[in-house]
């Protein structure tokens, strides 16, 4: 009996990798409709296999057939998905950097194979970062459930979980690193065990109570300083309510919020008149790769009992920062002004070579990810050219961003897949800001995996090596009541 169950096991097992002949296949005049859609991406060469689906339902078996300008190929077939394999994938992209592969793609229908026009893929000679690191949520609005803070080896499909709720009772949120490098961590926690933990320079992490006397409450959305002394942080009275009539189903706004740097080596957080006003909305504050500027969004607040929300719109500024002495300028610019133009800007990102700032542009607002009209838009801070990023850009939402530690390849989350979950892509930005077609993060079986897997990728940012991060010891850390209170130091004002 036994030994009629191994024969039956392995015959199943053999018709399964069984590949079939590709044979009287009718061939088709347009390209393969695949999930996700890689046709003409530029991907890294150290990228993960970009596995697919057929998009229609009805295809009985898929064939892929890679080729390139040196002879070389590599050839997928399967059932469900394409599924190439990861040694033999990093070789090929490895013998065409800075060239393109080309991929055809026959399908099996109940009629037959049909084999559709070949697309091609070009392989950037600019390698992406090691990792990504994200936070997994149910896309819920008054409650969560079980979420946590996770990174994925981008050249892999490893992925591990730094922390999650499950170990204490709480939100984890606001991760942020210092260009990637998982030495400099700031981590946000909410809830009865409220905290911001920062990671020492040994690995270690402290837990901070950032909430102080003179500032509105907790500090929230972190920005490292490029030499690792200060971060920047904003401090939001933040409301959220539904709309009964609106294509954007959710509105969350600030009813107050300014903006203080933290002094790490010092323990005080720094505080400006000019950026601490009570008629302006001040957020989002981001420092420029040299380290001496500190860029922001603000609005004019909304008049005592106001509620027109969409009359709240954010322009981008810039004020002075001394990192020398911790001190700010007197004296801010406007750098893009989007109220002139009934349009506001959320999460600018100055790209870590100086040559761009990617930003958020929507209707109104600045809690973007729930707007469906919200794009990417480029600033050229050479020349101060501002331009739509047409190629990352989709019908639906395009949000938080984050550039890689080269500056030629940025990660962000779109609801452009079904308009419910945020889904990581890539897009790259050449020496002269072209942008190249977005592509999904790869996975392995594509579309069972994002469609089973009910979680919005939240926060994406680009890390540089593994986080190394002992979850066990932070949780001890969290549960436990000790927290280091934040220093004050207040500059007068300047009236």
């Amino acid at each position: 009996m036994r030994k009629i169950l191994y024969i039956l096991l392995s015959l199943l097992i053999f018709s399964a990798c069984t590949i079939e002949t590709v044979s009287d296949a009718r061939q088709e005049t347009v390209q393969p409709q695949i999930y996700p859609d890689y046709l003409g991406v530029t991907i890294p060469v150290n990228i993960a296999p970009l596995c697919f689906n057929m998009a229609s339902e009805d295809v009985l078996r898929i064939d892929a057939v890679i080729t390139d300008n040196h002879g070389n190929n590599l050839h997928s077939q399967g059932e469900e998905s394409i599924e190439f394999d990861l040694d033999d994938w990093h070789t090929l992209l490895g013998q065409n950097l800075g060239d393109s592969i080309y991929v055809t793609v026959s399908a099996k229908f109940a009629d037959g194979w049909h084999t559709y026009r070949p697309f091609s893929i070009y392989v950037s000679p600019d390698s992406i970062d090691y990792g990504l690191c994200y936070r997994l949520i149910a896309p819920g609005y008054e409650v969560w459930s079980k979420m946590g803070i996770y990174e994925r080896d981008l050249s892999s499909f490893d992925e591990r979980a730094l922390i999650e709720n499950t170990q204490f009772e709480g939100c984890v949120n606001c991760h942020s690193f210092n260009r990637g490098n998982p030495t400099n961590m700031s981590l946000h926690i909410r809830g009865p065990h409220g905290a911001t933990l920062l990671r020492n320079g040994d690995g270690s992490f402290t837990a901070y109570n950032t909430k102080t006397n003179q500032t509105l409450g907790f500090c929230v959305y972190p920005y490292w300083h490029p030499s690792g002394r200060y971060v920047a942080y904003s401090t939001n009275a933040t409301s959220q309510l539904f709309h009964s009539a609106d294509h954007n189903r959710i509105e969350v706004f600030d009813t107050a919020s300014d903006l203080q740097v933290y002094d790490v080596d010092k323990n005080e957080l720094l505080l400006s008149p000019l950026l601490k006003q009570d008629t302006v909305y001040e957020t989002f504050p981001v420092f420029s790769p040299d380290g001496r500027s500190l860029y922001f969004c603000a609005a004019r607040a909304l008049p005592e009992g106001g509620h027109q929300l969409d009359s709240i719109r954010y322009n981008l500024y810039r004020i002075d920062f001394d990192p020398e002495t911790g001190s700010f300028g007197n004296h801010i610019e406007t750098i893009i002004d989007a109220e002139a133009h009934h349009q506001s800007v959320s999460f600018p990102r100055p790209s870590y070579d100086g040559r761009f700032l990617c930003y958020t542009l929507s209707d109104y607002g600045q809690f973007s990810i729930w707007h469906h009209e919200a794009d990417l838009y480029l600033l050229n801070l050479s020349t101060g050219e501002n331009y739509p990023m047409t190629g990352a850009n989709s019908e639906d939402t395009e949000s938080f961003h984050n550039w890689s530690s080269n500056s030629r390849w940025l990660v962000f989350s779109s609801r452009r897949d079904d308009g419910l979950y945020t889904r990581p892509y890539f897009c790259h930005v050449d020496a002269n800001g072209g942008i190249s077609k977005a592509f999904m993060l790869p996975q392995r079986n594509p579309h069972r995996f994002y469609y089973e897997r009910l979680l919005s990728f939240n926060v994406p940012d680009f890390i540089i090596g593994p986080t190394h991060f002992d979850g066990r010891k932070a949780c001890q850390i969290i549960n436990d009541e000790y927290r280091k209170d934040f220093g004050v130091r207040k500059e007068p004002s300047s009236n």
